[in-house]
């Protein structure tokens, strides 16, 4: 399945948690169903983290990496916009990975 998140969003703009829930409940539909996915990033201008975390990097809560990299495909991202993808990823996989130590190493950083 190709999922044009220009068209889904109806906005130049992927900004919002909300809007990245939005994704994140049909790449899940797509992956609990055994089917591929392509995120189809043509035609948007402005992606935040905010947005990534929700609907991709949540994804790390439920799935193997190894099941995403088979199932979950990104096309027409630009360079600057999939590095920090990357980085959402891997903060997602070390996060879910042991959440307790994540959570114990932030107490008190922002006292």
């Amino acid at each position: 399945m190709l999922v044009n998140i220009k068209e889904i969003l109806n906005s130049d703009s992927a900004l919002t948690p909300s809007s990245g829930e939005l994704i994140y409940n049909i790449i899940e539909e797509e992956i609990a169903s055994k089917r591929s996915i392509s995120l189809d990033f043509k035609g948007i201008e402005i992606i935040t983290s905010a947005f990534l975390n929700s609907a991709v990097g949540r994804l790390y809560s439920k799935y193997s990496s190894s099941e995403l990299n088979s199932a979950l495909h990104i096309v027409n991202i630009p360079n600057d916009d999939l590095q920090l993808l990357k980085k959402v990823i891997e903060r997602a996989k070390a996060y879910f990975k042991d959440q307790k130590s994540f959570n114990e190493g932030l107490e008190g950083k922002f006292d």
